[in-house]
């Protein structure tokens, strides 16, 4: 972490209370292609962004792999057979993942099996 970004992040980690946001920035500070999205989640919680479907179905293609460093919230309907990677996800918005036969998985686990963060398409 001799990077002026992961020295950002780490600083950042002494405020953090999470312990699984905690676990997450860490994954991902170790991994250059996950950078970004440790950025990110290592700023304030207030600032995450939170995208509801409809605006994920309209930036997505079918077998898309989504990240999102933030929450999916539930307006809107998605219509296409999706992989989506976030911090949360609310009931409401996952009900609707599996009536649609898409897939949440939470961004720690993507970040595991996919340490080159081959094929996501990031939205912020």
């Amino acid at each position: 972490m001799t990077t002026t970004r992961g020295a950002l992040c780490t600083q950042a980690l002494r405020r953090k209370t999470n312990p699984e946001l905690v676990a997450t920035i860490k994954l991902a500070l170790k991994h250059h292609e996950w950078n970004n999205i440790a950025k990110i989640i290592s700023g304030p919680t207030r600032k995450f962004p939170s995208l509801n479907l409809f605006e994920i179905e309209k930036h997505s293609k079918v077998g898309d792999t989504i990240v999102i460093p933030g929450k999916v919230l539930n307006k809107g309907d998605l219509t296409k057979k999706i992989k989506i990677c976030a911090l949360g996800i609310s009931e409401r918005a996952k009900e609707k993942l599996r009536i649609s036969k898409s897939e949440f998985v939470q961004l720690v686990e993507e970040i595991k099996k996919n340490p080159k963060a081959e094929g996501i398409k990031v939205l912020t």
